[in-house]
């Protein structure tokens, strides 16, 4: 995932300059998603009992896992040179997942995950970056969270917030492009799903968050901090989420079925 940020320096040369803070967040992030992943995999593929794992803590914690991601995703997009490139890479990335989740793991198969999204939701913001590159950061970061917070529940059938929230017709949920955009048909299933509404909306929070960062010159504290396992992890994000989890399933396959058969 990019983060970088090109610097001139006094002889005309080009420095580049990592700002580790987003890495080491980011690194965070995938430590874990690994260890979600591997608690469900002990419990749905291995039968191992974790009562932890169906309480609300571990609700949270997913869902920290998914916010960070698009959050962290969001803020690093203006960092990123070759933008359309890294959003192609991202997509088709996603696509190998969902391929071989459909073949090798069909109960469990990827459609529309958090991979698919990113890379979307990255691709979306070249032509929009023209557009909200004009607006006010706090006020863009404002907005953005109220729609996500004012969409959150579409995917489920409804929009708005709690008693003043409102059914939407059953026919906007119809098929695999609604499903994509956030409106998923009865018949849609997917282990892993991050659909355009709302969570482009939370993209954008991170894209204005880095807007209120440059104006008000805070982006100098996020190279304050270094911590080099974090920050590999969070350099290589992408290539570790591709390879994770048939490294977690085949670890423990050969635990249960060999070691301890």
């Amino acid at each position: 995932m990019y983060n970088i940020v090109v610097l001139k320096r006094g002889d005309g040369m080009e420095k580049k300059k990592r700002y580790t803070m987003i890495d080491i967040l980011r690194g965070i992030s995938v430590i874990a998603m690994i260890v979600y992943h591997a608690m469900w995999d002990l419990v749905y593929v291995h039968g191992v009992d974790i009562p932890w794992f169906f309480t609300e803590g571990a609700s949270v914690f997913q869902s920290y896992i998914r916010w960070s991601f698009i959050i962290i995703s969001g803020f690093s997009w203006s960092l990123g040179r070759k933008k359309l490139r890294r959003s192609l890479t991202v997509i088709a990335s996603s696509v190998v997942i969902t391929v071989f989740t459909c073949i090798a793991m069909p109960a469990d198969k990827i459609i529309f995950g958090v991979l698919t999204f990113m890379g979307v939701a990255m691709l979306l913001m070249i032509p929009l970056d023209k557009v909200l590159s004009k607006v006010t950061p706090a006020w863009g970061f404002a907005v953005s969270a109220l729609l996500f917070t004012l969409t959150y529940e579409i995917p489920h059938g409804s929009i708005g917030i709690g008693s003043l929230s409102l059914g939407l017709p059953r026919a906007m949920y119809a098929n695999y492009i609604t499903s994509f955009l956030g409106f998923p048909a009865e018949s849609f299933y997917s282990s892993d799903y991050v659909p355009l509404i709302p969570w482009f909306f939370l993209f954008i929070c991170g894209y204005f968050l880095y807007g209120i960062f440059k104006k008000y010159n805070l982006l100098r504290f996020l190279s304050a901090v270094s911590f080099k396992p974090l920050e590999f992890v969070g350099k290589h994000a992408l290539i570790i989420y591709m390879l994770h989890q048939p490294l977690i399933y085949g670890i423990l396959y050969f635990l249960f079925n060999v070691v301890f058969k």
